[in-house]
This record gives C-alpha cells, sequence and structure tokens, in this order.
C-alpha cells in the first residue's frame, strides 16, 4: 500500500502543495487602576504565566496523509480491485482519477468522506492518474492536494467473442445474435451479464449456451421486420476462465429486413416462400433420398455462396460426389446441409422425387447465370437470416446447435440455458 505522508509545521506544508490558515494574533490587553498601557507595551510586554509543552506536534497543526490502493507509482497494479483513496483524518473534498486515454473512473465517498471508491474496476494494461484534495478538521484549517499513479499489468491469457451477424448488415427475421469465445468460459454468469442484446421496438431477448465457447441470443419469436439489434459486449477485463480475461468493449449493431419465411414440404416436394406474410413464389424442389433423409425443423441461412464446391468426403461420404461449381448454394446447418441450384441433375425430378444426399435442391444451370432458373430467383430473394423450414422429411428435427437453429427449441428451453 503506497502512502504519502505530509506532516510537521506550515513551513513543511508549504512545500508539498498544502494551504493553510493559523489562528489572529491576541489584540492588545488592557490593564485597570492606572494609567493604560501603550500599544509598543502591550506587544512587548512580559506574559504573567506561560505553558512550558514537551508535545512538538501541535493538533492545530497536523495535516492530512493520504493513501492510495492500488500503491502510488506501481507498475504491476492489479486490476481486479476498485481503486481506493483514503485520508488519514479530516474529509476527502475531491477525487479523481483519469487513465492515459483520456477515459475516466467514477467513484463515490463513504458518509465520512475519509474514502473514496471507484464504481468499478481500473482496465488492465493501463497508467492511471489520481489527483486528490483532503482538507482537516475545522480545527486544523488546513488542507492538502497530491498527484499519485499507478500502472495496471496486462492480462496474460485473454479471449474474444467473435459475433455474428457483421455489424451493419441487414438479415432476415431469424437470425440469432451468435456470440463464439476463443477460450472456453467456465464462469457463464460474469460472461453472459456482460454482454446484452436490445431491440427496437423492444421485446423481450434471452441467451443461451450451446457449449461452454457459444453464446445466442433470441427473442420468443422471429424479428419484427424493420427492427434494430444492438449487441452490447463489456468482456473488457472479464475473467471468463481462471486467469483468462476478455478485451472487448464495443457496440455493434445490425437491422432485421423485410419477413421472409420458405416452408419446404418433401411429401409434395415444393417449397413456399412467403414475404410480410403473402406469397411470393411456389418452386418445385427434390429433397434427400431414404438413405440421405434431409432434416426437418426451422432452420436459417447462415452462409451464402454464388458458386461453391462441394464434396462428400467432408460430410462423411466417402468419394460420392465432388462438384466444384455449385451455384446458388445457401447453407443451412454446420453439418452440411444446403439450399442451392442444381444443373446436373435431370430437370424432370424437381417437384417428382427426392434424390440428394441431403440438401434441398432447385433447378438451376450451369454457371448460374440464367435469372429464369429457380436456383437462381431464390438466390435472388434471399438474405442471410431468412428462415427455411422443412417438413414431411422422414427425418428427425435438427440440432438446435446445429447451425443458428435454436428455433426449434420451446421458449422454456431456451431460457432454461441462460446463466441467470
Amino acid at each position: 500500500m503506497g502512502v504519502s505522508h505530509i506532516s510537521g509545521g506550515p513551513e513543511k506544508w508549504s512545500r508539498r502543495g498544502i494551504l493553510a490558515v493559523l489562528g489572529a494574533v491576541p489584540a492588545a490587553v488592557l490593564t485597570g487602576c492606572g494609567s493604560p498601557a501603550s500599544a509598543s507595551d502591550a506587544l512587548s510586554a512580559t506574559p504573567a504565566a506561560s505553558t512550558d509543552s514537551t508535545d512538538s506536534t501541535d493538533s492545530t497543526t497536523k495535516a492530512p496523509t493520504l493513501t492510495l490502493s492500488p500503491a502510488d507509482g506501481s507498475q504491476n497494479a492489479d486490476f481486479t480491485s476498485p481503486v481506493q483513496v483514503t485520508t488519514s483524518f479530516g474529509a476527502l473534498s475531491r477525487v479523481s482519477v483519469t487513465a492515459d486515454d483520456g477515459s475516466t473512473l467514477a467513484g463515490s465517498f463513504d458518509d465520512s468522506r475519509t474514502t473514496w471508491t471507484s464504481a468499478r474496476n481500473p482496465y488492465s494494461g493501463t497508467t492511471y492518474t489520481v489527483t486528490a484534495t483532503a482538507t482537516a478538521t475545522a480545527t486544523a484549517q488546513g488542507a492538502i492536494e497530491e498527484t499519485l499513479s499507478f500502472t495496471t499489468r496486462t492480462a496474460a491469457d485473454t479471449f474474444v467473442g467473435r459475433f455474428t451477424p457483421e455489424a451493419g448488415s441487414t438479415c432476415g427475421v431469424g437470425m440469432p445474435v451468435s456470440v463464439n469465445f476463443t477460450h472456453a468460459v467456465t464462469d457463464r454468469a460474469a460472461v453472459e451479464k456482460a454482454i446484452t442484446v436490445t431491440a427496437d421496438p423492444q421485446v423481450e431477448v434471452v441467451g443461451h449456451w450451446f457449449s461452454d465457447t457459444r453464446l445466442d441470443f433470441r427473442p420468443e419469436e422471429y424479428w419484427a421486420a424493420g427492427t434494430k439489434i444492438t449487441l452490447t459486449l463489456r468482456l473488457r477485463d472479464v475473467e471468463g476462465a481462471a486467469g483468462v480475461y476478455g478485451t472487448q468493449s464495443k457496440d455493434v449493431t445490425f437491422h432485421i429486413g423485410r419477413a421472409q419465411i420458405s416452408t419446404v414440404d418433401l411429401a409434395t416436394r415444393t417449397m413456399t416462400v412467403r414475404r410480410d406474410g403473402r406469397t411470393l413464389a411456389t418452386y418445385p424442389v427434390s429433397g434427400g433420398d431414404a438413405e440421405h433423409t434431409t432434416w426437418s425443423g426451422i432452420m436459417v441461412i447462415s452462409e451464402r455462396f454464388k458458386k461453391t464446391r462441394m464434396e462428400s468426403s467432408t460430410v462423411g461420404l466417402g468419394d460420392e460426389y465432388d462438384i466444384d461449381d455449385v451455384p446458388h448454394a445457401q447453407r443451412l446447418t454446420t453439418s452440411g446441409t444446403f439450399i442451392h441450384g442444381n444443373y446436373w441433375a435431370s430437370s424432370s425430378i424437381f417437384g417428382a422425387g427426392n434424390t440428394t444426399h441431403g440438401c434441398i435442391g432447385l433447378r438451376d444451370a450451369k454457371g448460374g447465370g440464367d435469372t429464369s432458373e429457380p436456383g437462381y430467383a431464390f438466390y435472388k430473394s434471399s438474405m442471410l437470416g431468412d428462415v427455411v423450414a422443412v417438413k414431411n422429411s422422414g427425418e428427425d428435427t435438427v440440432d438446435p446447435a446445429n447451425g443458428l437453429n435454436g428455433w426449434n427449441m420451446s421458449w422454456s428451453d431456451w431460457q432454461a440455458g441462460s446463466a441467470f
């Protein structure tokens, strides 16, 4: 604990910036029964009595001392506790704490004004300047102002949260806010408390932990079209795991566009696209065959590619296919389910049979340049965050963690996954 001491008489105070006012000189003493003494006589007269004292410290000339925590001048100070300034006696009249980036730490005095405590902890890897003023008791009539400083240590191990969607983007009504952490989180409550998602128009938004590295946020129902969503990250110096601290402090906004929800019925092999409550289009499709059924349930478009390569080996299907120019591919699951254009199958299968390896196929042209084809038209009408719901596929409902597909959980189950 670094201590700055000021002691001794007023001549010492002046060297440390002390302000002091001492008692006034007594007026001339008048005597009775005789002629009055002159003013000069009165000032030079020897007192009738005097008092000797061996105590060299006069209570009326005592000045405060200030104590800073972390210690004044420390270069590797802890950043996990608040800043405190304490006076030995008297009262603190003013305290300011300013970081080297110009930001300040707010704080408050205790009831006696002998201690000031910051409202939050200092940041790591930061130099702070502390200016404090203390006044002595009314009897002492003295004051001291000191400027102190300290530098906090830098965290050795850190983590960040990589978020989806991107800042400033416009997405469909099914887009959750998904945060993936670069280090496993053990203190989920501390991390979740440091992240908030708010919506305008206002709606309740709740977090759900899918794993120790993934936290998603969503409302009970799909977002309303036109909603503005703000992700607030206050992870800087939050201890997510033992000795591992966050580094982010930022706000991110994105918007919800129009409401487009597409329903794929693999019994009729059709997809109906509805936008803002009206039917936009109906397309013939082909889904997974009996050996490679398509997941059922609510899925959200999480990636979009005008052209991409698809290899069966990447999804555990050996060497069954390798197509390097699949047009208009939009990802629905992490495990490899896409809705995409298909130019290599006979056009007669679309709307007539389910023949894919689990994806949803729409008729398309090689190269994807034919604007009249369903694959082109659906891709052009879509955006990240749009909902594609699959029914009658003969397969189980997709795992909510497989992609951005948390809508397959009931609201009560979703809430149960929060740390609060």
